[in-house]
Formats: C-alpha cells, structure tokens, sequence
C-alpha cells in the first residue's frame, strides 16, 4: 500500500462519513481501510478523525488536509484522462450503474462487448433502480432513464424511447379496445408505482389518473400481468419489444400523443474525461441509436423532434 491509498481511504472516509461505507465503496474491507487511515495518521503524525462509539467526525487538522487531499485526488484523476484520451489503449477499472430491467436487456450485452474488445479493461457493473450517488458510491458512469434531478454531474443525452399502451389479444377480446383516453376510465389499468411515481400515466404532458387491480415498482412485472390479460400496461418501450414482436401484446391508442423518455449516461465533471468512459458511452450511443434499434425493430415511426 503506498501513501496515495492511504489518502484516497480518508478522503472516501471523511466524504461518506463511515468506514463500512467507504470501504464499500474502495471494494476493500473495513479493516484494511482502517488501517489505512491510522497508517496515514502516523505518517502525518496528526489526529485526522476522531471516533466515538456512535459516529465519527474530522479534527481541524482533519478538515484542513481534507480540502488539499482531495485536490491532490482530483488533478491525479485528470492527469490520467489527459493522458489517457491521447491513448488508443482502454484499461484500469470502469465502474458501471445502470436500471435494473433496461440495464439485463440492453446495457449488459455492450458491457462484455466492450470488455471483449478492451481486455485490459476491468469493470464493475450494478444494475439497482436506486438512484446512487456517483461522486459518494465511486461509479464513473451510469445510465439514468426519465427526468434528471438538478446535479453537478454531466449528462449526455444518448436516445429517447417513448411509453406505449399494451394489452394481451384476450383483454382486449374480453373488453374491448379504447379508442381515446377517456375510454380508459372503465378499464382495467396496471399502474407503476416507484418512489415520487404516483401511478398516474402521462399523456404528452398531461397526467391521467387511472385505476385498476395492479400496481408495481417493478416494470418486468406489469408486462408480465398484462401478457396474462390482468389488465392495460403502459410502459416503456423497451420493456414490451418482445412481448409486442411475440404477439402476446398489442399496442393500442398509438393516436394519442406519447409520453416521452430521455436515456442519459451521467458522469462526475471533469476537464478530462477518461478515455475508458468516453469511449464506452459512445458504444452505448452507436449501439441503441436514435431512435433506438428495439423501436425500429417494431416498425414504430420516428417521432419528430
């Protein structure tokens, strides 16, 4: 271990305020970054972090080395995307975040792609519907699908998929098709539900309150219902490509205007940005395309920007 470890465990340290979690986020033990810390402590010949039982917190002459650490981690990180991005050779650790669902069907296969053509290239890839913190938890780049909270981080746009109606060829059998949203009013809708999600399904930019026997945090789940005939999906389209190609469901009220989702990759700002992510990000962007590859594969039409 040299001294820039000892560093970059109490910089993580004092930034997550918890050994557990930064030793979660360095991928060692708890006790190696402890160790770490008081090894640095030593060298320094100053208390950096005072302990207690119950919770942690910097001296002053932790407070003051804190600020000068993490200059010193910030213009180490940009001299290596400086020098890396002149480089044709991609390697070191790429840590990934990615949404659960999207992340299995369409972020996954590029992953061992790009290791495949980067064998130097060691990655670590999480697939969660948590929105995590890149610069706290130590990921270089994740894909976000919707709206993008205000952040210090730097989004690039890569495609947009639009949210489409489905039902099973039974349901609509059984209960006839809608033709206009008011139709909906006395069907049967399976709602997704997640975090400040109400439920409700967005029309253009309009919010339509609906009801049903349904509702999920997970989006698997509802195509899965609405594949058995449990009720009206709307849902994003890349969760339904194949249940749409497959005939077990039907895209329905194509007429209305529809909702709209934005897939960004978010990555911390830096003046440099590392050759490892810009390159896996413009995969990622030739990749899904725009519009994406799965919604021309269904025969949908562009939709006009």
């Amino acid at each position: 271990m040299t001294q820039l470890d000892h560093i970059a465990a109490f910089v993580k340290v004092a930034e997550l305020g918890s050994y557990t979690r930064a030793a979660e986020a360095l991928d060692l033990s708890r006790t190696r970054v402890s160790r770490q810390v008081m090894a640095l402590e030593e060298a320094l010949g100053a208390r950096l972090i005072q302990r207690t039982t119950r919770r942690l917190h910097l001296t002053e002459a932790g407070e003051r080395y804190l600020v000068r650490a993490q200059s010193i981690l910030i213009a180490l990180d940009e001299a290596a995307a400086e020098i890396g991005s002149g480089t044709s050779t991609v390697s070191g650790q790429l840590r990934i975040n990615g949404p659960m669902s999207f992340g299995t069907r369409y972020l996954s296969p590029l992953v061992a792609q790009f290791m495949q053509t980067h064998p130097g290239l060691e990655v670590r890839l999480d697939l969660n519907d948590r929105r995590v913190d890149l610069l706290e938890e130590g990921y270089d780049v994740a894909i976000r699908i919707g709206n993008l909270p205000d952040s210090s981080l730097v989004a690039r746009r890569l495609t947009q998929c639009r949210m489409l109606f489905c039902a099973s060829p039974d349901y609509l059998a059984q209960y006839g098709t809608p033709l206009t949203s008011e139709d909906l009013a006395s069907h049967r809708c399976l709602r997704y539900r997640s975090g400040q999600n109400s439920g409700d399904w967005r029309i253009g930019h309009q919010l339509l309150s609906i009801s049903g026997p349904l509702e999920s945090n997970n989006g698997d789940m509802l195509t899965h219902a609405a594949e058995a005939g449990l009720g009206i999906a709307q849902q994003p389209s890349f969760l339904v490509t194949d249940s749409i190609a497959n005939g077990r469901l039907v895209p329905i009220l194509q007429n209305l205007p529809p909702a709209l989702l934005d897939i960004h990759a978010l990555y911390p700002a830096r003046r440099y940005l590392p050759a490892k992510v810009e390159r896996f990000i413009e995969l990622l962007a030739a990749a899904w395309g725009d519009p994406p590859v799965w919604e021309i594969e269904l025969g949908l039409s562009p939709l006009s920007q």
